[in-house]
């Protein structure tokens, strides 16, 4: 299985999302982001914007990057500062 998780206002549009995902051969989070747009339209949407970036435990990753059972998938949002 693998963990997801939902910082920021991705946490607002992922309050019914799973928790877990199913860990399978080349599972990436690009995909873990088109199942999820069956049942959670809004949240799809907002992890299409281009400034959003997967971690994959703990360490910045591509979308297309494997993704192995056991891991911890993070979906972070454009952090902003003054």
């Amino acid at each position: 299985m693998i963990k997801l998780l939902f910082f920021g206002r991705l946490g607002d549009s992922a309050a019914t999302a799973p928790e877990l995902f199913e860990a399978s051969e080349g599972l990436t989070p690009s995909a873990v982001r088109y199942a999820l747009a069956i049942e959670h339209p809004r949240l799809v949407e907002a992890l299409l914007e281009p400034q959003v970036l997967v971690s994959i435990d703990r360490v910045i990753a591509d979308w297309n990057q494997p993704l192995t059972d056991g891991c911890e998938l993070a979906f972070l949002p454009p952090v902003t500062g003054g």
